[in-house]
């Protein structure tokens, strides 16, 4: 039988010349890549099986790897909820915890400066039963009292009386004609104290300054009574 040829001669099916049958033409007419077409070409249906079976495990393997990936960020996720919420959670409490300090941290030192109050105010009850000696007596009391309290919690008063002017310690409220060195704190109105030694209310102290030499007597006069 023969063949039908178009008008340029060239055979059905064909293109370029190219004859259907060849392996070449058959290639082009699978999926796929070239590459992929003729290595499928070339393998026998077990080694074909086996690569599917392969492939499908990779596959199967690569899934499986995903899903655990997929698990392990939902477990990190949900920890770092856990976290953020403890986190939140801490500091409602420190801010709770600072402002509880703000109100009650001198809760511990009111209670020991209570029993100065209650001695006092008993000194101030029976001062006009008892002699003018023993009331006085009983403030002095007091006052250690008060002063030991202090020293409890780190307050501790100090004195400058004698004490050459400080500017850092002493508020010089005014200056005082002296026989002492000039800058001498001769008087003392308020003591100061510190807090575990920082400075919490300086000394109010009169500084020393030199006396004032006596005027001269007037040129031609007699000077004045007590120096002739």
């Amino acid at each position: 039988m023969s063949e039908h040829h178009d008008g340029d001669g060239t055979p059905p099916g064909t293109q370029d010349g190219q004859d259907p049958k060849s392996p070449d033409a058959r290639a082009d007419a699978q999926p796929g890549t070239p590459q992929e077409q003729v290595e499928a070409a070339r393998l026998s249906p077990d080694e074909l099986a086996k690569k599917v079976e392969r492939l499908s495990a990779m596959l199967e393997d690569s899934t499986s790897r995903a899903r655990e990936t997929q698990e392990r960020l939902k477990d990190t996720h949900d920890r770092l909820l856990r976290v953020a919420a403890e986190f939140d959670n801490f500091k409602k409490r420190a801010a709770k915890e600072r402002e509880d300090a703000q109100k009650f941290g001198i809760e511990r030192m009111l209670k020991d400066f209570l029993p100065v109050a209650d001695n006092l105010e008993r000194a101030l009850d029976h001062a006009e039963e008892h002699d003018l000696r023993q009331v006085i007596e009983g403030v002095k009391l007091v006052q250690k009292l008060f002063e030991s309290s202090l020293a409890k919690h780190g307050v501790v008063g100090f004195s400058a009386l004698g004490q050459p002017f400080d500017p850092n310690l002493h508020e010089a409220l005014m200056q005082q004609e002296s026989d002492a060195p000039p800058g001498t704190v001769v008087s003392e109105m308020s003591r100061g104290y510190k807090l575990n030694e920082r400075l919490v209310r300086p000394a109010a102290v009169v500084v020393a300054r030199p006396k004032n030499p006596p005027a001269p007597p007037p040129e031609g006069g007699s000077p004045p009574e007590g120096q002739k």
